[in-house]
């Protein structure tokens, strides 16, 4: 099967618009955007749907905060990227499987005092692809970082929300949030602070629906929640499999500098150095398997694989199949 299903076909058994055949096509895209926003993939019989939220626009310094200025500056001219600041994309995932459907994290959200016009895309653009908010069965959280959780915060999301919603997260997650350590970051001014609100706020607005899980949990037939800590504590990735096909979604445990210089502390990690023996262990294991990986921060649609060069890791994108 190919990376992007080219036939119509309606995904799971719920009435909604989405197929793949709408989703996968750059000239399909609502008339106001330039570029592709969804990108679907197919993962034995599960339906996948990676969804922008937009971009985020952060200091290069976040990259990697422990490495020599010198070294971070020269990886950034030999990928064309700007030296101060650019953009990290924001992604999100839905999953189709056994009558479910699963929206893997949920994007930065709307805050106006954040002056981020480009981010927060999630709600419209899942409208977009003909996905109903009341048709979403579970939502799996990553992490609490707000650029996870915030578009479920949006102001009038939580009234289109089926009242039996599941949001799973890690219980080591919601405790971290209780009462956060912000001590090894290394983020701009205000973000703690933001971060700290918006997380605090999701609980209190959440917390009867929320799932708690130790360390690993099946949210679906093939879709499995496991916590890896590093990020933050509770930070989870997530794992389909169905028919020998295989996808991990790595949420913020893989940057696009991550494959190159996987060491390197980025400054929204709680705890870097347990981030970077997670990131080495996720990548291993990837290019060990050849299965599909997706991330938050990798450039959309992020789909690609993991291969092994020498003593570095290489990202191969996958070829667009339109």
């Amino acid at each position: 099967m190919s990376q992007a299903e080219t036939t119509p076909r309606t995904i799971g058994q719920q009435e909604t618009n989405m197929s793949l055949d709408n989703t996968s096509h750059p000239g399909r895209t609502r008339p106001e955007e330039l570029v592709p926003s969804r990108y679907a993939v197919r993962i034995g019989e599960i339906d996948v749907l990676v969804v922008s939220d937009g971009v985020l626009p952060l200091p290069t310094a976040m990259l990697g905060h422990n490495a020599d200025p010198a070294v971070r500056a020269a990886w950034l001219n030999d990928m064309f990227l700007p030296p101060d600041a650019f953009d990290w994309s924001l992604n999100v995932v839905v999953v189709r499987s056994g009558g479910q459907t699963i929206l893997i994290d949920a994007g930065l959200g709307l805050d106006p005092n954040l002056n981020l016009p480009r981010a927060g895309q999630l709600i419209k653009r899942l409208e977009a692809a003909g996905i109903d908010l009341s048709s979403v069965t579970d939502v799996v959280l990553t992490h609490m970082h707000m650029d996870h959780i915030g578009g479920l915060l949006v102001g009038g999301v939580k009234d289109r929300l089926r009242p039996d919603l599941r949001i799973h997260v890690a219980a080591a997650e919601v405790k971290f949030w209780e009462s956060p350590d912000f001590s090894h970051v290394s983020m701009p001014p205000g973000f703690p602070d933001a971060l700290r609100a918006t997380a605090k706020r999701f609980a209190e607005e959440y917390r009867s629906q929320l799932r708690l899980f130790d360390e690993e949990y099946e949210v679906a037939p093939g879709v499995v929640v496991r916590r890896t800590g590093g990020h933050t504590p509770g930070h989870s990735v997530v794992r389909l499999a169905s028919g020998g096909d295989r996808l991990t979604f790595a949420g913020d445990a893989v940057f696009a500098v991550g494959f190159d210089h996987p060491d390197w502390y980025n400054g929204f990690e709680h705890d870097p150095e347990e981030a970077a023996r997670v990131r080495i262990g996720l990548l291993t294991e990837l290019a060990t398997t050849g299965e599909q990986l997706v991330a938050t921060h990798l450039p959309f649609p992020s789909v690609g694989r993991v291969a092994l060069d020498g003593d570095h890791f290489r990202w191969v994108p996958v070829f667009w199949d339109y």
